[in-house]
């Protein structure tokens, strides 16, 4: 059966074995490096009493939280789009066919 991608979907090169970590949304464990990881700042008071404090002229601290995601639930949440196969990156050694 042929491959799909060289990479096997991930981006360790030649590193080995890497680590795993756990989809935020269904639980499932997955390399970090084939994770879709994003990362959001998450302010700990309300917009309205933030507002106000900033007119004051106080800082709010915000905490950064970060999600790591698999490949369907990245996609199933629409933090990635499938391409099509001609918008897909090609390999220009053989010819495809579809």
């Amino acid at each position: 059966m042929g491959k799909k991608r060289k990479s096997g979907g991930r981006s360790k090169g030649s590193s080995g074995k890497s680590k795993s970590v756990q989809c935020t949304k269904c639980g499932r464990i997955v390399p970090v490096d084939k994770a879709k990881k994003y990362t959001k700042r998450v302010s700990v008071v309300e917009p309205q009493l933030a507002r106000e404090l900033r007119q004051q002229g106080s800082y709010i601290q915000t905490k950064v939280v970060t999600s790591h995601y698999c490949v369907s639930c990245a996609v199933h949440a629409g933090k990635v789009q499938i391409r099509q196969a001609t918008e897909r990156k090609t390999v220009p050694t053989r010819e495809r066919r579809f």
